[in-house]
């Protein structure tokens, strides 16, 4: 992500301070690629977006709380992340999770891409929460793994175990798929 950190420390301070305003570059730069990861985790764009909303308001409501040395994005994402786990366990388990997400602003994109696209989301979706979580912050959000470990809290060193592990279980059912 190519926010610059210190911009949202101000405007943090700024809605503290009481400028509403303030909030809303913070909601215009983040709500994107929260949405995006919300989506890939739940596999529900509804739902995504739910989560994504309700991690905007909890953030605000909890402003005063952010710890200015840590990233804003991870801070906000640790919040919709939990949005997020809260929906997994409200869901009945025999609730099939979707296996395919189209893409939210590509009405051009060729069928083959979209076919592929659907075979990722299809995979990713295989994956446990944990593997899903670090795949979707390394590649689609371009996290740097001490950036994911703040995000998710846990250790630099379990990042790259689970990401390594992702990786391996990610292709090995790509490649299951495609020899089908």
């Amino acid at each position: 992500m190519g926010y610059d950190n210190e911009d949202d420390v101000v405007l943090v301070r700024r809605c503290v301070d009481g400028d509403r305003a303030a909030f809303e570059p913070l909601v215009a730069r983040y709500h994107r690629p929260l949405f995006n990861l919300a989506a890939r985790l739940l596999g529900n764009r509804d739902e995504a977006l739910d989560s994504t909303q309700n991690g905007f308001v909890k953030a605000y409501e909890h402003l005063a709380s952010f710890d200015t040395d840590q990233r804003f994005f991870s801070w906000i994402y640790q919040i919709v992340r939990n949005e997020c786990l809260n929906v997994i366990r409200a869901r009945r388990p025999e609730a099939p999770l979707p296996g395919n997400l189209e893409a939210l602003d590509s009405p051009a994109m060729s069928l083959e891409h979209r076919e592929q696209q659907a075979l990722v989301q299809a995979a990713l979706m295989r994956l446990s929460d944990e593997q899903r979580e670090v795949i979707l912050l390394r590649h689609f959000t371009e996290l740097s793994y001490e950036e994911i470990a703040g995000a998710t809290g846990v250790p630099v060193k379990t990042v790259k175990s689970r990401l390594y592990a992702a990786r391996q279980r990610l292709a090995a059912i790509l490649s299951e798929t495609i020899s089908r």
